[in-house]
C-alpha cells in the first residue's frame, strides 16, 4: 500500500471582507469545511465550476494563504501552523504549476537562471552542477539545453509550461498541485503536456493535485476525483465511478456536459437552472439546493455532510444518500 503524504483535515478557508463600528464584518467562504487524502504515485482530480474554491484550497495546502481553520498533515506532521522560515524545507517537497506560465516565470531571467533558482535558494551545489542540474531539467521536460539562454517570451504557451514543469520538479518534489495547467493551452498541447505529466509521475513517484474545470480532461489523468461546489467537497470516488455513476446531482450535471466526441451519438444534457450562489451569503442547509432538479425540503434546511456509502470507497454530500443505504 503506497503511504499517505497528505492528509488534509476540515480546512476552511475564510476571508473577511470588511469589519466596521456601522457593519457587521462579513466573510466570503472560499473553502468550508474540506477533507481528503492523497497517496504516493496517485492523482487526485479537483473540478468544479468557476469560483467554487479548487486555487484558493491549492494555495492553502501549499500554506500560500493561511488557513482559518482545519489540520493540513505531510507525511504525518502537522504543518498547519508552520511559519515562513519553517516551511522552506519543505518547499523541496510540496510545489505548484500555475495556468499562466508567464505570470510565473519572471521575463527578466533567462531560462537558465529561472531553473537554476531553486538550487541556489537551498543552496545545493556550486555554479557548475545547478547549470547541469538546470541543463537535465530542460531534456527531461522535451526542451533543447539551448533554451537555457533564452527569455520566457520567447517560447510558445506549451514550452513556456514544459518550463514550469521543469521548475517544479527541480528539487524532487513529493507532491504537485497542477493549478490549471493545461487549460490555457491548445487541445493537442494539453495532451503532450498531460502526457508529461503522467511520465515525469511515473518516473519520480509523483503524487498529483490536478485542477481542472474540463472534466475530459480530468479523467484521463485522475485516479480518485473529487467534485467542488461552492467551497464544500460534494462527492469523491474512483474517477471510473465517477464517470460511470455519479451520484450527487450536481456531479450528474457536470458528466451530462461533457462533448461526445461522435457526432451520430446523443447524449442527455442536464442543464442546471441559475446562477451560482454568493460565497458570501450561502443558501441555508445545502448550498446546491437552489439549482437542485432533486430538491426537497429537508435540503433547504439542513446542510448534508460528507460520508461513505456503505462498504464503498465513496464520499458524497447529498439527503439522496439516505436513500441509497
Amino acid at each position: 500500500m503506497p503511504e499517505t503524504l497528505l492528509e488534509v483535515r476540515h480546512l476552511s478557508q475564510h476571508i473577511k471582507l470588511s469589519d466596521s463600528w456601522f457593519s457587521k464584518a462579513s466573510y466570503l467562504y472560499a473553502v468550508d469545511d474540506v477533507s481528503f487524502s492523497l497517496k504516493a504515485g496517485e492523482t487526485l482530480g479537483l473540478v468544479g465550476e468557476s469560483g467554487c474554491g479548487k486555487s484558493t484550497l491549492a494555495r492553502s495546502l501549499l500554506k500560500l494563504m493561511e488557513p482559518s481553520a482545519g489540520r493540513i498533515m505531510f507525511q504525518g506532521q502537522d504543518i498547519t501552523h508552520y511559519t515562513s522560515k519553517q516551511m522552506v524545507s519543505l518547499r523541496k517537497e510540496m510545489q505548484i504549476i500555475f495556468q499562466d506560465p508567464m505570470d510565473s516565470l519572471n521575463g527578466r531571467h533567462t531560462v537558465g537562471n529561472i531553473l537554476q533558482e531553486p538550487f541556489e535558494i537551498h543552496q545545493m551545489g556550486d555554479a557548475k552542477q545547478r547549470r547541469q542540474w538546470a541543463e537535465e531539467l530542460l531534456v527531461k521536460v522535451g526542451l533543447p539545453v539551448e533554451a537555457m539562454e533564452k527569455y520566457p517570451h520567447e517560447f510558445s504557451g506549451g514550452q513556456k509550461q514544459r518550463i514550469g514543469i521543469a521548475r517544479a520538479i527541480a528539487l524532487k518534489p513529493k507532491v504537485i498541485v497542477c493549478d490549471e495547467a493545461v487549460s490555457a493551452l491548445d487541445m493537442s498541447v494539453q495532451a503532450q503536456i498531460m502526457n508529461l505529466l503522467l511520465s515525469l509521475q511515473q518516473e519520480m513517484q509523483l503524487a498529483l493535485i490536478f485542477i481542472a474545470h474540463d472534466l475530459s480532461v480530468v479523467k484521463h489523468i485522475s485516479d480518485r476525483v473529487a467534485v467542488m461546489y461552492l467551497g464544500k467537497i460534494v462527492e469523491l470516488t474512483s474517477a471510473q465511478r465517477l464517470y460511470e455513476a455519479p451520484l450527487h446531482p450536481y456531479s450528474q450535471a457536470l458528466i451530462s456536459a461533457i462533448p461526445v466526441a461522435d457526432p451520430r451519438k446523443r447524449k442527455a444534457r442536464q442543464v442546471l437552472q441559475g446562477d451560482v450562489p454568493s460565497a458570501i451569503n450561502r443558501p441555508q442547509g445545502c448550498h446546491f439546493s437552489s439549482r437542485c432538479p432533486k430538491v426537497m425540503d429537508r435540503c433547504k434546511e439542513q446542510a448534508p455532510q460528507l460520508k461513505a456509502l456503505a462498504n464503498e470507497a465513496h464520499l458524497i454530500a447529498c439527503h439522496l444518500v439516505d436513500e441509497l443505504d
